[in-house]
């Protein structure tokens, strides 16, 4: 049976259990689903998405919640009565927990706070003090931590007594008896060692920890290139505060690559979902890098304006125009949107610039080189059929061709420095967005342009 198949059955009986009001058979199918199907309800019938929640048990209903997207989120937080919405936050991870808060307004989330118990509400508030991009609203504090001087028998019983209540039990963390982190164990070599061997024993002093300040997306490039699934957070003094668990940083990442590419695109980040954004708001996300994209453009005419008499010496190089700086602006945006997407992935840092610019270099020569030969053969063909250009056609497609490689080459050159110059300011990288790029080049591509004919064309057309 397709999973299509299965997941088409589980809506008809959900749909039949619904229309029978059978408050105990809806709560039995409900608990007994997987919790990805239990969503997938939740996201095909958005009308009963809060008494879904409601009609399973809290630790089911809380797992659900956590994958939901941000708006069905709120959706069922604004439906449930208080009593359930206090249960559902109560039982929330901690950091899942505060990255929902943190969406929310203040207002909302001060209401919000008072449901909690007084120990969620301590912790929370907690993760909420750290600054919104760091590694400290992703942690949680639902780890198991034990004593470096505990025996592996002592390290189970703990285990045993607190493990369900923790996010994982895949590692435990060692500790000394001032809280400060001393490195991390597998539960394999726990339960493998000798009951009577002291953890000290054990721990091979090969860690790798985060730090409560950190930026998220330096975390997700250790769990990357440490193939982790659960990472310890510290303080500056070394005290272990919490964990934090690959589906979160899986999160993180998503959000970014989301943000990334509507910055790439020549917009501002969203910061909710598209169809769930008032209009005003997505007008002002918009409208801000329009109007500055539209005032570099107009340097363009103000370029044209500053070669309007060599343009009426020889009307066809205006023809050209849209030409040149279109490829400028091409070659620009490829290279931009190459550069931003290798730093956001770690391959590329700062230090790397001028191995990009060698690459770079000779790309933008080779691919101005092609564009070249084919607007020269353009333009000579071209008068070939129609006698378009007249006596002087060779010179005005050696003109073409010349400016054609000397725009892209600046274009892949402005295109993958500015993200890493950004970079390097403590600016976003993906601020150098296409539109960006191809503005910039529009610009310097019509200097170079008619500093080509000119050279080409002194005494001839102009």
């Amino acid at each position: 049976m397709s999973m299509e198949f299965e997941n088409e059955e589980l809506k008809d009986q959900f749909e039949k259990l619904v229309q029978k009001e059978d408050v105990l058979q809806i709560r039995d199918f409900l608990n007994d689903q997987n919790i990805s199907d239990v969503a997938e309800l939740i996201n095909e019938f958005p009308e009963y998405e809060s008494q879904i929640i409601s009609n399973m048990s809290i630790h089911r209903a809380a797992s659900v919640f956590k994958i939901l997207d941000f708006s069905a989120q709120k959706t069922i937080i604004q439906a449930l009565p208080p009593f359930k919405t206090a249960e559902l936050l109560n039982e929330l991870p901690a950091d899942d927990r505060t990255s929902f808060l943190e969406e929310l307004p203040s207002e909302v989330v001060k209401e919000l706070i008072k449901l909690l118990d007084p120990e969620e509400r301590k912790v929370t508030l907690s993760l909420l003090g750290y600054p919104e991009s760091s590694v400290g609203r992703l942690m949680t504090p639902d780890y198991i931590a034990v004593q470096i001087d505990w025996t592996v028998q002592e390290v189970l019983e703990h285990i045993r007594e607190v493990g369900k209540d923790s996010e994982t039990i895949d590692v435990i963390y060692v500790v000394n008896d001032k809280g400060e982190f001393v490195d991390d164990i597998r539960i394999r070599e726990i339960i493998l060692a000798s009951p009577d061997k002291q953890i000290g024993e054990i721990i091979d002093d090969r860690f790798i920890t985060l730090n409560v300040h950190d930026d998220q997306e330096v975390a997700s490039q250790i769990f990357k290139m440490n193939n982790r699934v659960a990472l310890p957070v510290v303080d500056d003094k070394n005290i272990l505060l919490g964990i934090v668990t690959i589906d979160d940083v899986l999160w993180v990442a998503q959000e970014e690559f989301s943000e990334d590419i509507q910055k790439i695109g020549g917009t501002e980040a969203l910061d909710e979902p598209y169809l769930e954004m008032p209009i005003i708001k997505l007008f002002k996300k918009r409208v801000v890098w329009l109007i500055v994209l539209f005032l570099g453009e107009m340097l363009t005419a103000t370029a044209m304006g500053y070669f309007e008499d060599e343009i009426a010496k020889a009307v066809v190089l205006a023809l050209f125009v849209p030409l040149i700086i279109s490829s400028g602006g091409n070659s620009g945006s490829q290279a931009s949107t190459l550069i931003i997407q290798a730093m956001a992935i770690g391959e590329i840092t700062v230090s790397d610039w001028w191995r990009v610019m060698r690459r770079e270099l000779v790309s933008g020569l080779l691919l101005g080189g092609v564009l070249g030969l084919i607007g020269f053969c353009r333009v000579v063909l071209w008068n070939m059929v129609f006698h378009t250009y007249g006596e002087h056609t060779v010179m005005i497609g050696i003109t073409v061709g010349s400016s054609l490689i000397g725009v892209v080459l600046w274009g892949t050159i402005s295109g993958s420095m500015l993200p890493i110059v950004l970079k390097k300011l403590g600016a976003d990288p993906a601020t150098s967005s296409a539109p960006f790029v191809a503005t910039l080049v529009d610009v310097t591509g019509l200097v170079i342009y008619f500093s080509m004919a000119y050279l080409f064309l002194r005494n001839i057309l102009l």
